[in-house]
């Protein structure tokens, strides 16, 4: 690619801002100099010429132009303040500014940016206040507007926040005021590259080896399973980690509003959902696409979370022929995930009654697992329950019964087993 014509032109001196960079204090005259040069820059260089070349050959560009400038303008700067510039200039531009760092840390999994100078990160299950900062609101709005720009949505004061999923999966919300009460939130979870095996959750204390050979079982036969739990207990990794005992010939549907799923099978088909536009047109629905899955021939379905009237169909598929499907679900105990669960099929169907909802729920779920994250960032596997109706005619002010199949008892990784004769009995069920 000629770049000839690219050359600096330094008539288009801005003699304002250079003067500018003899004023302040000496610890800023780093910061002063990186925003006159970076201004510079972008009257002079096409940035968008630039995306079509290797990250390489950006980072030289920019470093020859960076060089041309302080040379030129006689700009009192060593190289190792050239490198920081741009390095800055690079991430503003073609990464994601002052938390391109953070994205690149694979012990980060959460980024959130409260205000242009708080950053905060979830490391092994902790929040940490890191010292990033922004150059102020409009910095961060610059930054997060170019990603959103290229992914084909904007926001603004008719559209004051924004969900969308990264090129390397990433999930990404946005929310501005008026929406929100600072200038700009955002907030990044970040895509798990690595999958986990049920090995690594032994090893990390999650669990027990016999209960990884129980839940194997479960998977095997074809058990109906919602994993449930607070916000941040690792629901969607423990999906992905059980999928790893689905047999290889079997085809896999998932069905996600944002993907988080990152499934290993041969025979695999990802859904996704997607929001209504600004005129409110377009709109993908999981319930629509659950009803649509059973059309393409699934031997099972994985939900990534179940929020809404969605509930009624996921739970039909579970009773109607796709058993061994798999789901998630918040709730802060087995107790309350099949008290929501109700609430939730009462509302996806009108001609339900509670008696309805419960004969359905007992029919369609096998087992809950439920996990909890510790005090100390550690997640955990909290108990495994089954559900059933009582023996007797299931009543109007009848409940579900939730019995423990494994249960955590105190601070230590040891579980009581609490069967119903015995783990090969309970597996049996299924055969």
């Amino acid at each position: 690619m000629n770049h000839s014509n690219k050359n600096i032109n330094m008539s288009m001196i801005d003699e304002k801002s250079k003067s500018n960079l003899s004023s302040g204090s000496n610890s800023n005259y780093s910061d002063r100099v990186s925003d006159y040069v970076a201004k510079k820059i972008i009257q002079t260089v096409d940035i968008n010429e630039m995306m079509s070349m290797p990250s390489g050959r950006k980072y030289e560009f920019i470093n020859a132009a960076v060089k041309k400038i302080t040379e030129e303008d006689r700009l009192i700067i060593n190289d190792k303040k050239i490198s920081d510039i741009v390095r800055k200039i690079y991430e503003d531009a073609f990464e994601f500014g002052p938390i391109s760092c953070l994205m690149k840390d694979d012990r980060i999994t959460e980024i959130m940016i409260n205000n242009w100078d708080e950053v905060f990160v979830e490391v092994e299950g902790t929040l940490k206040k890191t010292g990033v900062l922004f150059k102020d609101c409009q910095h961060v709005r610059n930054v997060f507007e170019k990603i959103i720009s290229s992914l084909g949505l904007r926001i603004d004061e008719s559209c004051p926040m924004v969900d969308a999923r990264l090129s390397d999966g990433s999930r990404l919300n946005i929310v501005i005021s008026p929406a929100s009460v600072k200038n700009i939130v955002v907030t990044i979870r970040k895509f798990k590259k690595n999958l986990l095996a049920m090995d690594d959750l032994v090893r990390a204390n999650t669990l027990t080896g016999e209960i990884s050979e129980f839940l194997r079982g479960c998977v095997e036969r074809r058990f109906n399973i919602i994993i449930s739990g607070a916000t941040s207990t690792g629901k969607t990794t423990f999906l992905n980690v059980l999928s790893n005992f689905i047999p290889a010939d079997e085809r896999i549907i998932t069905i996600e509003e944002t993907p988080e799923l990152n499934l290993s099978a041969n025979n695999l088909v990802s859904l996704e959902g997607r929001p209504p536009n600004i005129e409110g047109r377009g709109e993908i629905t999981l319930r629509s696409l659950v009803r649509n899955s059973l059309r393409m021939r699934p031997d099972r379905i994985m939900v990534g979370e179940i929020r809404g009237n969605e509930a009624i169909d996921v739970l039909s598929a579970m009773n109607t022929g796709h058993e061994g499907s798999m789901t998630t679900l918040h709730a802060n105990s087995p107790f309350d995930l099949v008290s929501r669960l109700e609430t939730l099929l009462l509302i996806s169907a009108l001609n339900l009654n509670p008696v309805s909802a419960r004969r359905i729920i007992a029919s369609a779920v096998d087992l809950i697992i439920h996990l909890e994250k510790k005090a100390t960032g550690c997640r955990t596997l909290a108990k495994i329950c089954s559900i059933s109706a009582p023996k007797n005619r299931l009543g109007s002010s009848a409940t579900l019964e939730v019995k423990d199949i494994f249960s955590r008892t105190g601070t230590e990784n040891v579980y009581d087993f609490i069967p119903e004769g015995s783990i090969g009995d309970f597996l049996d069920k299924k055969r």
